[in-house]
């Protein structure tokens, strides 16, 4: 097992560690876990910190949180808007059919930007991949021209739609 070189510190392992995904908000973090949580089974918002009297923030309002999403916990704070979120980061969602792909595409994209081949930005500016798992055994495929046509036709999709990818495919030869 690989460990962190450490100066003076106490010597951790992989099993000790928590890697725990910490998303910056301008000071929308409260609604943005809300309206996460609302979306996501398996799901509940976690303590919340707030300003005190020696700032920088306004007393009263939330400094930092942790919300879990399907069971995955997430910080966030509320830093201000020196940050924003960019697509060189984004959430993946494998869905099992094209209803919970409808689902999520439709709850994520709600006040949001609809982007191409699967992508989206929600309304806090957090992009999103919301993928049917079938994508992947299409693109796959040992037949190299069904998965070319699968992949052709998923580049010109924004939500992607399973049984035309499906249908992409066989019209490029029928599954070995």
């Amino acid at each position: 097992m690989s460990t962190a070189p450490t100066a003076g510190l106490p010597r951790m392992t992989l099993a000790s560690t928590h890697i725990q995904p910490c998303l910056w908000f301008d000071d929308s973090l409260e609604e943005a876990a809300r309206f996460y949580t609302g979306i996501f089974p398996n799901s509940a918002m976690g303590r919340l910190s707030r300003y005190g009297d020696v700032g920088p923030g306004v007393p009263g309002a939330v400094m930092a949180g942790e919300f879990t999403l399907d069971g995955l916990t997430f910080r966030g704070i509320n830093g201000g808007p020196e940050f924003r979120f960019t697509e060189a980061i984004s959430f993946s969602i494998t869905c099992r059919d094209q209803s919970e792909v409808d689902y999520y595409w439709d709850s994520l994209a709600d006040g949001g930007t609809e982007s191409v081949c699967g992508w989206l930005k929600d309304r806090f500016g957090l992009s999103w991949q919301i993928v049917p798992a079938r994508l992947y055994d299409l693109v796959t495929d040992p037949d190299a021209a069904r998965a070319q046509a699968t992949t052709r036709a998923m580049l010109g999709m924004r939500r992607i739609i399973v049984a035309e990818l499906e249908a992409a495919a066989d019209a490029a030869g029928p599954p070995r």
